[in-house]
């Protein structure tokens, strides 16, 4: 019976953890139960904070590096951008490339080695600060309120579907993880297939002029912050799962980070959304 019952609990921590690849990386470890310090929620939430203020560090080291080192070159580079006009230099866009790159790899490091977490997720983390500083005070120069705004609707997003599941209206069901897997694949189909698309040269304009049309891209935008919302839940629930199986301490290290990566992402796709609409509104 004891036997049967650890299986069960086994099976339905794997269901929870499948949506985030954060989190399912801590299942594969086979570690289910501590008797030393178990993870705890406070952990997970200082954790998560931690995290968020690397954020806020990358965002001031891009505000002082546009402020000294960016300030004296030549902004050779002029482009509109959902309807604002960009203006840089060469090498703040190199730099923001390597910037981003460097995030990507911090990223993988961070699901596939969850040992190194604590310092691939920080520098992650400040990559993204580093992007979303350029977009507000760069791109959007003249409305950086957008980035406020974008601030203000993803923690209103996380409140309200930290209460819905809390309060049980939305659980991380087999019917729910379908639903949001089978989103979530759309959307890389859909991704995958206009790269593929816009390679070739003869439906080259075709996807460029259906993409580049504004109620469409609007749509994916709202369909990707749903996408992202939807994965709080499973966020949620896996954390839950840490802790009342007593999974290791160490484990809140990699629960903050796929918690923090999803709030991120939210926040992006929120501020995309906005630049979207406002830069539509312009023209």
């Amino acid at each position: 019976m004891s036997d049967l019952r650890n299986n069960q609990q086994t099976t339905q921590r794997k269901s929870f953890f499948r949506s985030n690849p954060v989190m399912n990386r801590m299942v594969k470890t086979g570690e289910t139960g501590t008797t030393g310090k178990a993870a705890a929620y406070g952990g997970i939430m200082a954790k998560t904070i931690f995290f968020l203020l690397c954020t806020v560090a990358g965002m001031m080291l891009y505000l002082v590096l546009d402020n000294t080192m960016f300030a004296s070159l030549e902004q050779s580079i002029h482009v509109n951008v959902r309807g604002f006009e960009l203006s840089t230099s060469p090498l703040q866009v190199g730099i923001l490339v390597g910037v981003a790159i460097f995030g990507i790899i911090m990223q993988l490091l961070a699901i596939f080695a969850p040992v190194t977490t604590p310092v691939t997720g920080a520098l992650y983390s400040a990559t993204q600060g580093y992007f979303i500083s350029f977009m507000v005070f760069t791109l959007l120069k003249g409305y950086e309120y957008l980035g406020l705004l974008a601030l203000v609707i993803t923690i209103a997003i996380v409140l309200v579907m930290s209460i819905l599941y809390t309060t049980g209206t939305i659980r991380a069901t087999k019917k729910f993880r379908t639903v949001m897997l089978t989103l979530f694949g759309t959307m890389i189909a859909v991704s995958i297939l206009s790269f593929i698309g816009y390679l070739i040269p003869l439906t080259r304009t075709f996807v460029g002029n259906i993409l580049g049309h504004f109620w469409i891209s609007l749509g994916l935008t709202l369909l990707s912050i749903i996408i992202a919302s939807l994965f709080l839940i499973s966020d949620f629930a896996a954390i839950e799962q840490v802790v009342e199986n007593r999974m290791p301490a160490k484990f809140e290290w990699s629960a903050a980070f796929g918690l923090a990566f999803t709030v991120l992402w939210i926040y992006v796709k929120v501020l995309d959304l906005l630049i979207q609409i406002v830069g539509n509104s312009k023209k």
